[in-house]
């Protein structure tokens, strides 16, 4: 009797179990070369929708789907892992807050590597494959196949998910070249030893039509800089197809048909390019990605290494080495947009002989007075504005009528899950990892606390003295003003979509009242307009964005003419 009241309880309890669906998982980890171990960030994503892969389905918007992350450190190669249930999570923070229902689960590995670098730290980062430091698609990087499973917490049914898809190696760059598109790759010394291991930087370079006709000239370039560039943005040689497909949405813009649109500018832009009549130059555009983002933002720094100087004395002279580049600062210039922004805003200032001028359009945070919506010298918590009685959540992302999509607690609480010390991959840790010190650990120094807010002021002062660049502006514009008048200019649009022309004010207004020399440059905004305006107001956004190559021409050949030395080069590249 006793014997068969058990078994009615163990068939009762496996039924409710079924009924439940599964509660944990198991992850049965890749094989591996005899005596490797792995290490990585271990991501496990829940989804509602069907169709894209749940690895694609995470972002900032309200449509977001849901992961989880947990380290995997020095696990054999074959082992099975149980997944953290612990781990935090992002829509959601725990495991316990996921709804029972169905979903569709997916599991992937962002895999690590060991870098003994020469400050004497041993870290483990997630070295760019070539796929521009993208944790979605990085070649190596192993991934399970997608299931629908009933879930519940509740449940003691654990599922095992096995790591048996792997991303693929990427095709050479060197094949995307043409006649008029050129890719240079090299080893970079100053890199490869601050890291302690081989190093590269590559870029895009476009020459002018009629560079093999002329030995003889000399070009100017023109350093285009902005996010990885797998191959050259915004150059086709051959127009759209007339039967293109514009069915697709664009929401961003709130167009159909974007995509014809990107490829009838691109192929006007060659067009352009090739006319009778149009300057001729070098456009470069920089791949540098590092093991903490697609972008090294251009400027020596403690976590990342000194990839300004590595760009402007290695890669740089070894474009116009073999592309015959003037190779003097008069002859130079840069301009981007966003990370670019900031990125052609920097290099000039940081290297205020080396360029003759920079336009930059949307640019990342230029003062930390304005770090989007946050002081970081007066404020105390980035997350929340405190009251007495409330704390008011600090918006991340709005459109251009004004409308939250997220907030800063929201993203941070996202990059936070797909790495631990600030190994994200993602643009706060990329800030953290440029401005901030050394931690102890090895890994950037916190900025703040990833959980609940609170800022570093020690932290904030060591930004504040070494990338503030309004600060720096400041501080040092007895030396930098005569070298940099003239040369500013900045555009953003009055409802940046990440509350950057906060921070473009208050440079607008200190630009204003400089004197001995005043820097006789241009800060402009355009109205309503978000994330990216450029300057062009006879243009809408979505078709601005697309002419950084020929825009900004009239401004940079008015420059060359009034401010280049005294026998300079002002003809040869002008057949």
């Amino acid at each position: 009797m006793i014997k068969s009241l058990l078994s009615v309880l163990l068939l009762f309890t496996s039924l409710l179990i079924r009924a439940q669906g599964v509660g944990k998982f198991e992850i049965k980890l890749p094989s591996a070369p005899e005596g490797q171990l792995l290490n990585g960030r271990l991501l496990l994503f829940l989804s509602t929708e069907e169709g894209a892969e749940p690895r694609f389905q995470i972002s900032d918007e309200v449509s977001t789907q849901q992961m989880f992350g947990m380290d995997v450190e020095n696990a054999k190669p074959g082992q099975t892992l149980a997944f953290d249930s612990k781990a935090e999570g992002y829509p959601r923070v725990a495991w316990a807050d996921i709804q029972a229902g169905e979903y569709f689960v997916q599991v992937l590995l962002h895999k690590y590597e060991t870098f003994k670098r020469s400050d004497g730290h041993t870290v483990k980062l997630p070295m760019d494959r070539g796929e521009g430091q993208n944790w979605r698609t990085a070649p190596g990087n192993v991934y399970s196949k997608p299931v629908k499973i009933k879930f519940d917490v509740r449940s003691k049914k654990v599922l095992t998910l096995n790591l048996d898809q792997i991303n693929p190696e990427l095709p050479d760059p060197a094949t995307k070249q043409t006649k008029y598109i050129k890719y240079v790759k090299i080893k970079s010394k100053k890199l490869s030893e601050f890291w302690g291991r081989d190093m590269h930087l590559a870029a895009w370079v476009l020459l002018p039509e009629g560079f093999d006709q002329h030995p003889e000239a000399r070009y100017p370039l023109c350093l285009f800089h902005g996010h990885f560039p797998a191959e050259f943005s915004g150059f086709s040689e051959i127009p759209p197809p007339a039967d293109m497909d514009t069915s697709a949405y664009n929401a961003r813009f709130g167009i159909y048909g974007y995509n014809k649109v990107v490829a009838e500018e691109a192929y006007a832009q060659y067009k352009q390019w090739t006319s009778p009549d149009f300057p001729r130059y070098l456009v470069v555009e920089i791949q540098h990605a590092n093991p903490f983002y697609d972008d090294s933002y251009a400027v020596n720094s403690a976590n990342i290494g000194p990839y300004g100087d590595a760009i402007m004395y290695e890669l740089l002279p070894e474009i116009e080495r073999l592309y015959r580049g003037i190779g003097q600062g008069w002859s130079r210039f840069t301009y981007g947009g966003s990370t670019g922004g900031w990125e052609a805003l920097a290099a000039q200032v940081f290297y205020p002989d080396e360029f003759n001028g920079c336009f930059a359009a949307c640019p990342d945070p230029i003062t930390f007075e304005a770090y989007t919506m946050i002081n970081l010298y007066k404020d105390k918590n980035a997350y929340f504005w405190d009251g007495p009685f409330r704390q008011t959540p600090r918006p991340g992302k709005r459109n251009y009528l004004g409308e939250i999509q997220c907030t800063l607690e929201d993203v941070n609480r996202r990059e936070m899950v797909l790495g631990s010390k600030g190994r994200s991959g993602d643009q706060w840790d990329i800030w953290q990892a440029v401005y901030s010190p050394v931690g102890a650990d090895g890994y950037p120094k916190p900025i703040w606390d990833k959980k609940s807010g609170v800022i570093d002021p020690s932290v904030a002062q060591y930004w504040k003295e070494n990338y503030d660049l309004m600060h720096i502006l400041k501080r040092d514009w007895k030396t930098l003003g005569p070298k940099l008048t003239g040369k500013i200019h900045i555009y953003c649009g009055d409802m940046d979509t990440y509350y950057l022309n906060n921070a473009v004010y208050l440079m607008e207004n200190y630009l204003k009242s400089t004197r001995t020399p005043h820097y006789y440059g241009e800060v402009d905004y355009g109205d309503r307009a978000e994330h990216c305006w450029n300057g062009d107001h006879t243009q809408p956004n979505y078709i601005s964005r697309l002419r950084y190559n020929t825009m900004y021409l009239p401004k940079i050949l008015k420059r060359i003419e009034t401010s280049a030395p005294e026998g300079a080069d002002l003809t040869s590249w002008r057949y």
